[in-house]
C-alpha cells in the first residue's frame, strides 16, 4: 500500500510559477513509477507527466512539454511537479499517482494503469 499526499498548490497568474510536491508513505517508493494527471471541471482527467522508478526517464504530454519539469527524490519519498509560464488552461485539481513497476524505464500514461491516487491540489491560473 501506498499513500500519497499532494501540496504546493494555489492561485498564481498568467506566467507564473508553482512547484507542486507528492509525499509518498512507506519503505519501496523506488519501486514505482509516478505520474501528475489533471482534471478540470468538466472535463475528463487528463495525463500531465511520468516519471521511472529511478528518475532516468521522464514523459510529458505535448500540452506541458517545455514548461512544466517533472522530477522525484526516492530518498525523501516525494515527486515534484515544477510548473513555469502557466496559463489560464493549465487550472485544473492536480493528482500524483503510483504504480509498482516492473519496467526501469516505465512512464505510464493512462490513469488505469495506474494503483495509488492522492487526493489532488488545486492550481487556478488567473489570466
Amino acid at each position: 500500500q501506498v499513500q500519497l499526499a499532494e501540496s504546493g498548490g494555489g492561485l498564481v497568474q498568467a506566467g507564473g510559477s508553482l512547484r507542486l510536491s507528492c509525499a509518498a508513505s512507506g519503505r519501496t517508493f523506488s519501486r514505482y513509477a509516478m505520474g501528475w494527471f489533471r482534471q478540470a471541471p468538466g472535463k475528463e482527467r487528463e495525463f500531465v507527466a511520468a516519471i521511472s522508478r529511478s528518475g532516468g526517464i521522464t514523459f510529458y504530454a505535448d500540452s506541458v512539454k517545455g514548461r512544466f519539469t517533472i522530477s522525484r527524490d526516492n530518498a525523501k519519498n516525494t515527486v515534484y511537479l515544477q510548473m513555469n509560464s502557466l496559463k489560464a488552461e493549465d487550472t485544473a485539481a492536480y493528482y500524483c499517482a503510483a504504480v509498482a513497476s516492473t519496467g526501469f524505464y516505465s512512464t505510464p500514461t493512462r490513469a488505469n494503469d495506474y494503483d495509488y491516487w492522492g487526493q489532488g491540489t488545486q492550481v487556478t491560473v488567473s489570466s
